[in-house]
């Protein structure tokens, strides 16, 4: 990874796992990936192989199952199955290990050691909890803490009519950061802009409505808010009396967009944002988040289908396939060498405007069985090339540096 930038936001070992019956789906299993502020994050894969339960994970949609989401170097989502795991591997070693120790000092020493390993993997469950229930609360106390000691200064410093005036406003300032929240700099772009928005809510209501959660009660202050970010979208104040049935596909998503950036986020997750879109439509809602990122310093992790759109937006892409990250890489080193044979799929599947190129464009098909020997070993997330990764075991990932020279 890149150690110069900034990650905004780390995902570490994700797991969302669903109950079906007395059997688990493994939406996403086991994925890790940085994202660097300013940039945009593309992710990419077919239907059902868990882009958007990635990033309704990490906006705390769902609780998940296992592994940790850090966002501006915090936790805000934590999942306990990995330890509880870990605890009854351990819990079966010692068993195991008892049995064949016959000496009593021996059988002290591995008992101490192995309670040892469980009680910190306890504490860890402990810290997981903690920290997904109270980061917005840990967070919210810093800020009013921080905004407090800066008042505090300007106080002392003032006297008569100017501190009383500055006292209020930090009476003010200080309860409005006590509401604020971590996970309010994390906002989602809703891949159907229809069922993403209340019918019986008109435009000003539904934007207005994260203010007003937040703690905003001055309507003039929400009302100018509002027709700014209308405007900022392509869209004009009189849209804002009117309710989502009164507008096309391509204005409803651009309502939506609004809605995401009147808390003026640091990170969006656009969920195919547009995926139901007439193509004309699409290039203008791509160049609308294009201007968003530019003007407003927005880090963007753009969820799609398209390969041709994510490679013209995105700065990196990752490739997912049944849950699981197969490949990571910059748009340019993932289109040039692309390494893993679902990401070599999807390649070939992109259609080409030249109709003699097309003709001739071969379609290859994935199928994981035949595309790997994993009977040996499994294959682990690594690094075959500077800053390309890929899911592979040791003889992939010979073949994949002996192919490409590396």
């Amino acid at each position: 990874m890149d150690n110069n930038r900034e990650v905004l936001l780390s995902v570490r070992h994700l797991e969302q796992f669903f109950k079906m019956g007395k059997s688990q789906l493994k939406a996403v299993n086991d994925v890790s990936f940085d994202i660097y502020k300013g940039e945009v994050f593309g992710l990419v894969g077919e239907s059902g192989c868990g882009k958007t339960t990635t990033g309704r994970s990490i906006i705390r949609l769902y609780d998940i199952t296992g592994g940790s989401v850090y966002f501006k170097g915090q936790r805000i989502a934590a999942g306990i199955r990995r330890y509880k795991e870990a605890i009854e591997n351990e819990k079966k070693a010692l068993k195991e290990d008892l049995a064949k120790l016959t000496d009593s000092g021996e059988i002290d020493k591995r008992k101490k050691e192995s309670e040892a390993r469980i009680a910190q993997l306890k504490k860890e469950i402990e810290s997981a909890k903690y920290d997904h229930k109270n980061c917005n609360k840990e967070y919210a106390k810093a800020q009013a803490e921080k905004i407090a000691a800066e008042y505090d200064r300007k106080i002392a410093a003032a006297s008569g009519a100017e501190k009383a005036a500055l006292e209020k406003e930090k009476k003010e300032k200080v309860a409005f950061a006590r509401k604020d929240k971590l996970t309010n700099k994390i906002q989602m772009i809703f891949q159907d802009p229809i069922a993403s928005l209340d019918p019986r809510m008109t435009v000003r209501e539904t934007i207005a409505e994260g203010l007003k959660i937040r703690g905003v009660k001055d309507k003039e202050y929400i009302d100018q808010e509002v027709y700014k970010v209308l405007d900022k979208v392509g869209l004009v104040n009189e849209h804002a009396s009117r309710y989502p049935h009164e507008f096309s596909g391509g204005q409803r998503q651009r309502i939506g967009i609004a809605r995401a950036i009147v808390l003026n986020p640091d990170l969006i997750i656009a969920d195919e944002p547009i995926s139901a879109l007439d193509v004309s439509i699409q290039a203008q809602v791509i160049n609308l988040l294009n201007d968003l990122r530019n003007d407003m310093g927005l880090t963007i992790m753009f969820i799609a289908h398209d390969l041709s759109v994510v490679k013209y937006f995105s700065d990196r892409i990752g490739v997912m396939y049944y849950g699981n990250l197969v490949e990571l890489a910059s748009s340019d080193e993932l289109f040039a060498r692309p390494m893993h044979p679902y990401t070599r799929s999807l390649l070939s599947a992109i259609p080409l405007p030249d109709p003699k190129i097309e003709k001739g464009r071969i379609r290859i098909t994935y199928n994981p069985l035949e595309a790997h020997d994993y009977s040996k070993q499994q294959p682990t997330f690594r690094e075959v090339a500077p800053n390309h990764f890929v899911l592979c075991n040791d003889e992939e990932e010979k073949k994949y540096r002996e192919e490409f020279s590396l």
